[in-house]
This record gives C-alpha cells, structure tokens and sequence, in this order.
C-alpha cells in the first residue's frame, strides 16, 4: 500500500450513479458532479509545527468518508488496479458522517 507523506490523505473515490428527475442515466462529463466523496485509505502523518516542537494533528482518519472538490490540486493514480486520488488533508471539505 502506499503511505503517505506530510499532510497528504489518499482517497478512493465512490463512484455514484447519476440520474436526472425523469430517471435519464448521465455518462461521461455530463456525469461528473461539483463534489467527490470518498473513503479514505491512508493518511500522512501531518506537517511538523513552524517551532518543530512536533506534528499537527491531521483532520481525518483511515476509513473516514470526505468531500473533496473534483478540481482541487488532486493527483488522480492507479495503483494495484484502483484509481485513487491524493489530496492535502487541507483540501478535505467536510467528512461525511452517516446515521445507521
């Protein structure tokens, strides 16, 4: 698995089906929403404090569900047969929490 460094956070992306009010499936760049959510499989282990006096403490943590921008400073990566995005953990918007 890859590790990553700083404040990095690698996300696999959930990939959801869009249909329009009258039920038309979207493909291609007409299906691409304004947001990614995501599940996120590694996190860096944060930046050192401008004092060094230790690490920030990071926003997420492994199996956490985020947003993210679909355009933010993201590096889209395949590795080992997933696509996977890699974003600073500052670049997370909000973390999805799911009521059971």
């Amino acid at each position: 698995m890859l590790k990553p460094l700083h404040s990095n956070v690698i996300i696999e992306p959930i990939v959801a089906e869009k249909k329009t009010a009258s039920g038309i499936l979207l493909t291609g760049q007409a299906s691409v929403p304004e947001l990614t959510k995501g599940k996120v499989v590694a996190v860096g282990p944060g930046l050192v404090d401008y004092q060094g006096n230790g690490r920030l403490e990071m926003s997420v943590c492994v199996g956490d569900v985020v947003l993210i921008r679909t355009y933010s400073d993201e590096q889209r990566i395949g590795y080992e047969g997933r696509e996977l995005v890699i974003v600073t953990d500052g670049e997370i918007l909000a973390i999805v929490e799911e009521n059971n």
